[in-house]
Protein backbone atom coordinates (compact mmCIF):
# COMPACT_ATOMS: atom_id res chain seq x y z
CA UNK A 1 0.00 0.00 0.00
CA UNK A 2 1.31 3.50 -0.97
CA UNK A 3 2.10 5.45 2.18
CA UNK A 4 1.98 9.08 1.94
CA UNK A 5 3.62 11.75 4.70
CA UNK A 6 1.27 13.33 7.18
CA UNK A 7 2.99 16.55 6.83
CA UNK A 8 3.04 16.30 2.34
CA UNK A 9 -0.59 15.25 2.55
CA UNK A 10 -1.33 18.17 4.85
CA UNK A 11 0.50 20.36 2.92
CA UNK A 12 -0.93 18.62 -0.06
CA UNK A 13 -4.41 19.35 1.18
CA UNK A 14 -3.98 22.97 1.83
CA UNK A 15 -2.97 23.81 -1.48
CA UNK A 16 -5.92 22.05 -3.08
CA UNK A 17 -8.15 24.24 -0.47
CA UNK A 18 -6.77 27.25 -1.50
CA UNK A 19 -6.33 26.69 -5.64
CA UNK A 20 -10.18 25.48 -5.25
CA UNK A 21 -11.42 28.78 -3.57
CA UNK A 22 -9.47 30.21 -6.34
CA UNK A 23 -11.00 29.10 -9.12
CA UNK A 24 -14.68 29.46 -7.41
CA UNK A 25 -13.44 33.31 -6.20
CA UNK A 26 -16.19 35.52 -8.49
CA UNK A 27 -13.25 37.87 -8.22
CA UNK A 28 -10.29 37.13 -10.31
CA UNK A 29 -7.07 38.26 -8.63
CA UNK A 30 -8.45 38.25 -5.25
CA UNK A 31 -7.77 36.48 -2.32
CA UNK A 32 -10.79 35.87 0.20
CA UNK A 33 -9.41 36.00 3.72
CA UNK A 34 -11.13 34.08 6.61
CA UNK A 35 -13.27 36.84 7.54
CA UNK A 36 -14.79 36.82 4.05
CA UNK A 37 -12.75 40.01 2.66
CA UNK A 38 -11.98 39.72 -1.00
CA UNK A 39 -8.06 41.39 -1.09
CA UNK A 40 -5.38 41.74 -3.44
CA UNK A 41 -2.22 43.53 -1.37
CA UNK A 42 -0.11 45.59 -3.06
CA UNK A 43 2.33 46.57 -0.50
CA UNK A 44 2.48 45.37 2.65
CA UNK A 45 4.47 46.52 5.80
CA UNK A 46 6.35 45.29 8.37
CA UNK A 47 3.84 47.15 10.93
CA UNK A 48 2.11 43.96 13.18
CA UNK A 49 -0.75 46.88 15.65
CA UNK A 50 -4.13 46.59 13.42
CA UNK A 51 -7.66 48.46 14.25
CA UNK A 52 -9.62 47.73 16.86
CA UNK A 53 -13.22 48.59 17.49
CA UNK A 54 -13.92 52.91 17.63
CA UNK A 55 -10.23 53.11 16.75
CA UNK A 56 -9.90 56.02 14.49
CA UNK A 57 -8.30 55.00 11.11
CA UNK A 58 -6.60 57.69 8.65
CA UNK A 59 -6.50 56.27 4.79
CA UNK A 60 -5.71 57.25 1.25
CA UNK A 61 -8.72 55.96 -0.61
CA UNK A 62 -10.27 55.87 -4.09
CA UNK A 63 -13.57 53.89 -4.44
CA UNK A 64 -14.97 53.09 -7.93
CA UNK A 65 -16.77 51.27 -10.18
CA UNK A 66 -15.39 49.33 -13.03
CA UNK A 67 -16.14 52.43 -15.21
CA UNK A 68 -16.52 55.31 -12.97
CA UNK A 69 -14.52 56.95 -9.56
CA UNK A 70 -17.15 57.67 -7.23
CA UNK A 71 -14.39 59.09 -4.68
CA UNK A 72 -11.04 59.85 -4.32
CA UNK A 73 -8.79 61.64 -1.41
CA UNK A 74 -6.61 62.58 -4.14
CA UNK A 75 -8.99 65.50 -4.80
CA UNK A 76 -9.21 66.88 -0.91
CA UNK A 77 -5.77 68.45 0.92
CA UNK A 78 -6.09 65.81 3.66
CA UNK A 79 -6.52 61.87 3.66
CA UNK A 80 -9.72 60.71 4.94
CA UNK A 81 -10.10 59.94 9.05
CA UNK A 82 -12.86 57.79 10.49
CA UNK A 83 -13.75 54.91 13.03
CA UNK A 84 -14.00 51.39 12.68
CA UNK A 85 -17.49 50.47 13.22
CA UNK A 86 -18.75 47.28 13.75
CA UNK A 87 -19.21 45.29 10.34
CA UNK A 88 -22.76 45.95 8.17
CA UNK A 89 -21.95 42.49 6.31
CA UNK A 90 -19.77 39.87 5.93
CA UNK A 91 -16.24 41.23 4.13
CA UNK A 92 -17.26 45.18 4.13
CA UNK A 93 -14.76 47.53 4.03
CA UNK A 94 -14.87 48.02 8.06
CA UNK A 95 -13.76 44.69 8.26
CA UNK A 96 -10.94 45.12 5.54
CA UNK A 97 -9.52 48.19 7.42
CA UNK A 98 -9.32 46.02 10.91
CA UNK A 99 -7.05 43.56 8.91
CA UNK A 100 -4.82 46.02 7.44
CA UNK A 101 -1.05 47.41 9.14
CA UNK A 102 -0.23 50.76 8.80
CA UNK A 103 1.64 50.84 5.63
CA UNK A 104 -0.37 48.26 3.51
CA UNK A 105 -1.75 49.03 0.75
CA UNK A 106 -4.48 46.69 -1.35
CA UNK A 107 -7.78 47.07 -3.44
CA UNK A 108 -10.69 44.78 -1.87
CA UNK A 109 -14.34 44.33 -3.54
CA UNK A 110 -17.44 43.65 -2.88
CA UNK A 111 -20.90 43.80 -4.50
CA UNK A 112 -22.06 47.72 -5.05
CA UNK A 113 -25.74 46.04 -4.10
CA UNK A 114 -24.30 45.48 -0.51
CA UNK A 115 -22.51 48.83 -0.17
CA UNK A 116 -25.45 51.48 -1.19
CA UNK A 117 -28.39 48.99 -0.11
CA UNK A 118 -26.58 47.87 3.74
CA UNK A 119 -23.81 50.20 4.73
CA UNK A 120 -24.71 53.53 3.26
CA UNK A 121 -28.69 52.22 3.97
CA UNK A 122 -30.51 53.76 0.35
CA UNK A 123 -33.63 52.07 -0.37
CA UNK A 124 -32.81 51.57 -3.67
CA UNK A 125 -29.74 51.23 -6.17
CA UNK A 126 -28.55 54.96 -7.84
CA UNK A 127 -29.03 54.46 -11.50
CA UNK A 128 -25.30 54.07 -12.74
CA UNK A 129 -25.36 51.39 -10.63
CA UNK A 130 -25.73 47.75 -12.26
CA UNK A 131 -26.98 45.21 -9.41
CA UNK A 132 -24.49 42.53 -8.74
CA UNK A 133 -21.56 44.50 -10.06
CA UNK A 134 -18.64 44.61 -8.21
CA UNK A 135 -17.23 47.92 -6.33
CA UNK A 136 -13.83 48.30 -5.61
CA UNK A 137 -11.57 50.55 -2.86
CA UNK A 138 -8.38 51.36 -3.25
CA UNK A 139 -6.60 51.89 0.59
CA UNK A 140 -3.68 52.68 2.05
CA UNK A 141 -3.88 52.75 5.67
CA UNK A 142 -1.83 55.66 6.95
CA UNK A 143 -2.59 55.89 11.04
CA UNK A 144 -4.32 54.02 13.86
CA UNK A 145 -4.88 56.05 16.30
CA UNK A 146 -7.39 55.10 19.54
CA UNK A 147 -9.69 57.49 21.10
CA UNK A 148 -7.81 58.73 23.88
CA UNK A 149 -4.92 60.04 21.56
CA UNK A 150 -7.42 61.17 18.79
CA UNK A 151 -9.10 63.43 21.71
CA UNK A 152 -5.45 64.34 22.75
CA UNK A 153 -4.59 65.66 19.35
CA UNK A 154 -7.66 67.47 19.38
CA UNK A 155 -6.87 68.66 22.34
CA UNK A 156 -4.05 70.15 21.24
CA UNK A 157 -4.98 71.43 17.81
CA UNK A 158 -7.29 73.50 19.87
CA UNK A 159 -5.25 75.01 21.80
CA UNK A 160 -2.58 75.86 19.01
CA UNK A 161 -5.70 77.36 17.51
CA UNK A 162 -6.56 79.82 20.58
CA UNK A 163 -3.12 80.76 21.03
CA UNK A 164 -2.93 81.73 17.19
CA UNK A 165 -6.08 83.45 17.61
CA UNK A 166 -5.35 85.97 20.47
CA UNK A 167 -1.92 86.50 18.31
CA UNK A 168 -3.92 87.51 15.05
CA UNK A 169 -6.46 89.30 16.86
CA UNK A 170 -3.31 91.45 18.73
CA UNK A 171 -2.00 92.49 15.77
CA UNK A 172 -4.82 93.25 13.35
CA UNK A 173 -5.96 95.55 16.45
CA UNK A 174 -2.40 97.61 16.86
CA UNK A 175 -2.30 97.89 13.04
CA UNK A 176 -5.82 99.71 13.41
CA UNK A 177 -4.07 102.19 16.05
CA UNK A 178 -7.75 102.84 17.87
CA UNK A 179 -9.90 103.18 15.39
CA UNK A 180 -12.29 100.88 16.44
CA UNK A 181 -14.90 101.04 19.42
CA UNK A 182 -14.82 97.63 21.77
CA UNK A 183 -18.40 96.98 23.35
CA UNK A 184 -18.85 95.25 26.69
CA UNK A 185 -19.55 91.89 24.66
CA UNK A 186 -15.94 91.75 23.21
CA UNK A 187 -16.96 93.39 19.82
CA UNK A 188 -15.03 95.62 17.99
CA UNK A 189 -16.98 98.18 15.92
CA UNK A 190 -15.88 100.51 13.02
CA UNK A 191 -18.09 102.89 11.75
CA UNK A 192 -17.97 103.46 8.03
CA UNK A 193 -20.87 105.34 7.19
CA UNK A 194 -23.21 107.02 9.01
CA UNK A 195 -26.90 106.61 8.10
CA UNK A 196 -29.88 108.39 8.90
CA UNK A 197 -32.95 107.42 11.22
CA UNK A 198 -33.44 105.36 13.89
CA UNK A 199 -31.23 101.91 14.85
CA UNK A 200 -33.01 98.70 14.55
CA UNK A 201 -35.99 97.59 17.59
CA UNK A 202 -36.67 94.14 18.23
CA UNK A 203 -39.02 92.60 15.32
CA UNK A 204 -38.34 95.33 12.72
CA UNK A 205 -37.00 93.92 9.04
CA UNK A 206 -33.81 94.26 8.07
CA UNK A 207 -32.44 94.57 4.72
CA UNK A 208 -28.91 93.78 4.79
CA UNK A 209 -25.91 93.22 2.67
CA UNK A 210 -22.27 91.71 4.59
CA UNK A 211 -19.46 90.31 3.40
CA UNK A 212 -17.22 88.25 6.11
CA UNK A 213 -13.37 87.65 5.81
CA UNK A 214 -11.35 86.00 8.43
CA UNK A 215 -8.12 88.18 9.67
CA UNK A 216 -6.25 87.37 6.94
CA UNK A 217 -8.46 89.00 4.73
CA UNK A 218 -9.76 85.41 3.26
CA UNK A 219 -12.84 86.14 2.11
CA UNK A 220 -16.00 83.58 3.20
CA UNK A 221 -19.26 84.70 2.01
CA UNK A 222 -20.99 87.95 0.44
CA UNK A 223 -24.17 89.37 -0.19
CA UNK A 224 -23.39 91.61 -2.65
CA UNK A 225 -24.74 91.15 -6.14
CA UNK A 226 -27.50 89.56 -5.22
CA UNK A 227 -30.59 90.56 -3.17
CA UNK A 228 -30.29 91.69 0.43
CA UNK A 229 -30.70 89.42 3.49
CA UNK A 230 -33.55 89.89 5.22
CA UNK A 231 -33.18 89.95 9.10
CA UNK A 232 -35.13 90.17 11.95
CA UNK A 233 -33.63 92.13 14.76
CA UNK A 234 -33.95 90.44 17.74
CA UNK A 235 -33.73 87.11 16.58
CA UNK A 236 -30.67 84.75 16.18
CA UNK A 237 -29.40 84.91 11.81
CA UNK A 238 -25.87 84.60 11.86
CA UNK A 239 -23.53 84.73 14.45
CA UNK A 240 -23.79 86.88 18.06
CA UNK A 241 -21.35 89.41 16.79
CA UNK A 242 -23.25 90.01 14.12
CA UNK A 243 -26.85 90.27 15.63
CA UNK A 244 -25.30 93.05 17.40
CA UNK A 245 -23.36 94.77 16.02
CA UNK A 246 -25.88 95.57 13.27
CA UNK A 247 -27.93 96.49 15.54
CA UNK A 248 -25.54 99.86 16.05
CA UNK A 249 -26.72 101.05 12.30
CA UNK A 250 -28.76 103.19 10.95
CA UNK A 251 -30.67 103.09 7.42
CA UNK A 252 -27.84 103.46 4.96
CA UNK A 253 -24.94 103.21 7.01
CA UNK A 254 -21.82 100.96 7.23
CA UNK A 255 -19.78 99.77 9.50
CA UNK A 256 -16.86 97.06 9.85
CA UNK A 257 -17.29 93.85 12.68
CA UNK A 258 -14.44 92.71 14.05
CA UNK A 259 -15.96 89.42 16.05
CA UNK A 260 -13.74 86.98 18.43
CA UNK A 261 -14.47 83.61 18.35
CA UNK A 262 -16.41 83.81 21.55
CA UNK A 263 -19.23 85.86 19.71
CA UNK A 264 -18.98 83.32 16.26
CA UNK A 265 -18.63 79.48 16.29
CA UNK A 266 -15.96 79.50 19.11
CA UNK A 267 -14.21 76.16 19.89
CA UNK A 268 -16.37 74.50 17.29
CA UNK A 269 -15.83 76.00 14.04
CA UNK A 270 -18.13 75.71 11.10
CA UNK A 271 -17.28 72.83 8.75
CA UNK A 272 -13.82 73.05 6.91
CA UNK A 273 -15.04 76.86 5.69
CA UNK A 274 -14.48 78.06 9.46
CA UNK A 275 -12.00 76.31 11.80
CA UNK A 276 -12.44 76.63 15.63
CA UNK A 277 -11.38 79.65 17.53
CA UNK A 278 -11.17 81.99 13.97
CA UNK A 279 -11.61 85.69 14.44
CA UNK A 280 -14.47 87.26 11.60
CA UNK A 281 -14.25 90.19 9.87
CA UNK A 282 -18.22 91.16 8.75
CA UNK A 283 -18.44 94.45 6.37
CA UNK A 284 -22.29 95.49 6.76
CA UNK A 285 -24.56 97.53 5.49
CA UNK A 286 -27.97 98.64 6.26
CA UNK A 287 -29.75 98.67 2.69
CA UNK A 288 -33.57 98.93 4.28
CA UNK A 289 -35.33 98.79 7.47
CA UNK A 290 -39.06 98.28 7.93
CA UNK A 291 -41.72 97.86 11.17
CA UNK A 292 -43.04 94.71 11.34
CA UNK A 293 -46.18 95.94 10.58
CA UNK A 294 -45.11 97.30 7.53
CA UNK A 295 -44.01 94.39 6.22
CA UNK A 296 -46.82 92.35 6.89
CA UNK A 297 -48.99 95.01 5.47
CA UNK A 298 -46.51 94.34 1.86
CA UNK A 299 -46.95 90.57 2.60
CA UNK A 300 -50.65 90.79 2.52
CA UNK A 301 -50.85 93.19 -0.40
CA UNK A 302 -48.50 90.58 -2.16
CA UNK A 303 -50.52 87.88 -1.03
CA UNK A 304 -53.64 89.05 -2.19
CA UNK A 305 -52.23 89.94 -5.62
CA UNK A 306 -50.83 86.68 -6.03
CA UNK A 307 -53.80 85.31 -5.01
CA UNK A 308 -56.05 87.47 -7.93
CA UNK A 309 -53.24 86.21 -10.45
CA UNK A 310 -53.81 82.36 -9.95
CA UNK A 311 -57.51 82.95 -10.04
CA UNK A 312 -57.21 84.82 -13.48
CA UNK A 313 -54.83 81.58 -14.85
CA UNK A 314 -58.08 79.04 -13.29
CA UNK A 315 -60.40 81.20 -14.81
CA UNK A 316 -58.40 81.41 -18.77
CA UNK A 317 -56.41 77.78 -18.54
CA UNK A 318 -59.31 75.95 -20.91
CA UNK A 319 -58.97 78.93 -22.83
CA UNK A 320 -54.75 78.29 -23.00
CA UNK A 321 -55.18 74.19 -23.73
CA UNK A 322 -57.92 74.91 -26.31
CA UNK A 323 -55.30 77.39 -28.07
CA UNK A 324 -52.61 74.97 -27.57
CA UNK A 325 -54.67 72.37 -29.61
CA UNK A 326 -55.98 74.46 -32.45
CA UNK A 327 -52.48 76.26 -33.35
CA UNK A 328 -50.76 72.72 -32.98
CA UNK A 329 -53.66 71.09 -35.42
CA UNK A 330 -54.12 68.28 -32.18
CA UNK A 331 -57.78 66.72 -32.55
CA UNK A 332 -57.36 63.79 -30.20
CA UNK A 333 -60.11 63.66 -27.64
CA UNK A 334 -58.93 64.10 -23.48
CA UNK A 335 -59.64 61.15 -21.50
CA UNK A 336 -61.66 61.13 -18.47
CA UNK A 337 -59.15 62.78 -16.11
CA UNK A 338 -58.65 65.54 -18.15
CA UNK A 339 -55.41 64.16 -20.08
CA UNK A 340 -54.31 64.51 -23.89
CA UNK A 341 -52.75 61.96 -24.77
CA UNK A 342 -50.91 61.69 -28.42
CA UNK A 343 -48.98 58.74 -29.37
CA UNK A 344 -45.75 59.69 -31.70
CA UNK A 345 -44.49 56.50 -31.81
CA UNK A 346 -45.76 53.13 -30.67
CA UNK A 347 -43.21 50.92 -28.42
CA UNK A 348 -42.94 47.50 -28.97
CA UNK A 349 -41.10 46.34 -25.78
CA UNK A 350 -42.63 45.63 -22.61
CA UNK A 351 -46.19 47.58 -21.64
CA UNK A 352 -45.56 49.99 -18.21
CA UNK A 353 -47.96 49.04 -15.28
CA UNK A 354 -48.20 50.26 -11.80
CA UNK A 355 -45.58 48.91 -9.88
CA UNK A 356 -42.76 48.78 -12.55
CA UNK A 357 -39.86 50.71 -12.67
CA UNK A 358 -39.79 52.92 -15.66
CA UNK A 359 -37.22 54.90 -17.15
CA UNK A 360 -37.70 57.84 -19.07
CA UNK A 361 -36.42 61.07 -20.99
CA UNK A 362 -38.63 63.89 -21.21
CA UNK A 363 -39.25 67.45 -22.42
CA UNK A 364 -41.39 69.90 -20.36
CA UNK A 365 -43.11 72.82 -21.76
CA UNK A 366 -45.49 74.89 -20.88
CA UNK A 367 -48.76 75.68 -22.62
CA UNK A 368 -47.49 78.69 -25.05
CA UNK A 369 -44.56 76.46 -26.38
CA UNK A 370 -41.26 77.84 -24.00
CA UNK A 371 -39.42 75.00 -22.97
CA UNK A 372 -38.42 74.83 -19.35
CA UNK A 373 -36.31 71.43 -18.70
CA UNK A 374 -35.11 68.28 -20.59
CA UNK A 375 -33.30 65.40 -19.19
CA UNK A 376 -32.11 65.11 -22.87
CA UNK A 377 -29.93 68.44 -21.19
CA UNK A 378 -28.15 66.30 -18.90
CA UNK A 379 -28.30 63.22 -20.56
CA UNK A 380 -29.24 60.91 -17.77
CA UNK A 381 -32.66 58.99 -17.61
CA UNK A 382 -35.30 60.01 -15.15
CA UNK A 383 -36.42 56.64 -13.67
CA UNK A 384 -39.46 55.91 -10.81
CA UNK A 385 -41.89 53.33 -9.76
CA UNK A 386 -44.85 53.89 -11.50
CA UNK A 387 -48.22 54.10 -9.64
CA UNK A 388 -47.03 54.94 -6.76
CA UNK A 389 -47.63 58.32 -6.54
CA UNK A 390 -43.90 59.55 -6.69
CA UNK A 391 -44.69 61.67 -9.64
CA UNK A 392 -47.26 64.20 -11.10
CA UNK A 393 -50.96 62.41 -11.45
CA UNK A 394 -50.95 62.99 -15.06
CA UNK A 395 -47.65 61.22 -15.64
CA UNK A 396 -48.63 57.85 -13.71
CA UNK A 397 -51.75 58.25 -16.06
CA UNK A 398 -49.99 58.31 -19.26
CA UNK A 399 -46.80 56.42 -19.22
CA UNK A 400 -48.99 53.25 -17.91
CA UNK A 401 -50.96 53.76 -21.81
CA UNK A 402 -47.00 53.27 -23.45
CA UNK A 403 -44.74 50.08 -24.08
CA UNK A 404 -40.87 50.63 -24.23
CA UNK A 405 -39.91 52.33 -26.86
CA UNK A 406 -42.68 54.36 -27.38
CA UNK A 407 -42.81 58.00 -27.45
CA UNK A 408 -46.00 59.81 -26.82
CA UNK A 409 -47.02 64.06 -25.71
CA UNK A 410 -49.06 64.42 -22.56
CA UNK A 411 -50.85 67.64 -22.44
CA UNK A 412 -51.95 68.07 -19.02
CA UNK A 413 -54.22 70.32 -17.24
CA UNK A 414 -53.26 71.78 -13.94
CA UNK A 415 -55.51 69.63 -11.98
CA UNK A 416 -52.82 66.40 -12.97
CA UNK A 417 -50.05 68.48 -12.52
CA UNK A 418 -49.18 70.97 -9.71
CA UNK A 419 -52.55 72.36 -9.11
CA UNK A 420 -52.93 75.79 -7.46
CA UNK A 421 -49.60 75.28 -6.15
CA UNK A 422 -46.97 77.58 -8.12
CA UNK A 423 -43.13 75.36 -8.85
CA UNK A 424 -41.24 78.71 -9.09
CA UNK A 425 -41.65 81.59 -11.61
CA UNK A 426 -41.97 78.86 -14.58
CA UNK A 427 -44.54 77.18 -13.37
CA UNK A 428 -47.06 79.36 -11.65
CA UNK A 429 -50.37 78.18 -10.17
CA UNK A 430 -53.12 76.46 -12.24
CA UNK A 431 -50.39 76.27 -15.36
CA UNK A 432 -51.41 73.44 -17.83
CA UNK A 433 -48.12 71.40 -19.25
CA UNK A 434 -47.00 69.62 -22.17
CA UNK A 435 -44.81 66.91 -21.49
CA UNK A 436 -42.68 64.96 -24.92
CA UNK A 437 -41.89 61.51 -23.51
CA UNK A 438 -39.81 58.63 -24.48
CA UNK A 439 -39.54 55.38 -22.16
CA UNK A 440 -36.88 53.97 -22.55
CA UNK A 441 -36.95 50.95 -20.38
CA UNK A 442 -40.11 49.03 -18.29
CA UNK A 443 -38.18 47.04 -15.22
CA UNK A 444 -39.72 44.43 -13.52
Amino acid sequence: MLKINAKVFVLFAGLIGLLSACSQSPYPGFEQTESGVYIKYHEKSDEVSTAFLNDVVSVEMKYYLEDTVLFDTKLFSEPLKFPIIEPTFKGDLYTALAELHVGDSATIVFPADSFYLVTAGIQSLPEFVTPGSPMYFDIKLLEIQTEAELIAEEQEFLKQRKEEEQTKLTALLEELKGEYETKESGLHVIDLKAGKGRKPQDGDVLMVHFTISDVDGNQLFTSVGRDPMEVTYGQAFDTKGFDEGVGYLRKGGKNRLIVPSSLAFDSLGRGQMVLPYTTLVYETELVDIKTKEQVEKEREVARKAEEAKAETARLNEGKKISAYLINNNITVDPRESGLYYIEKVAGTGSQAAAGKTVKVHYTLYNIDGEKLQSSLDGGEAFSFELGKGQVIQGWDEGIALMKAGGKATFILPSSLAYGATARGEDIPAYSPLVFDVELLEVID
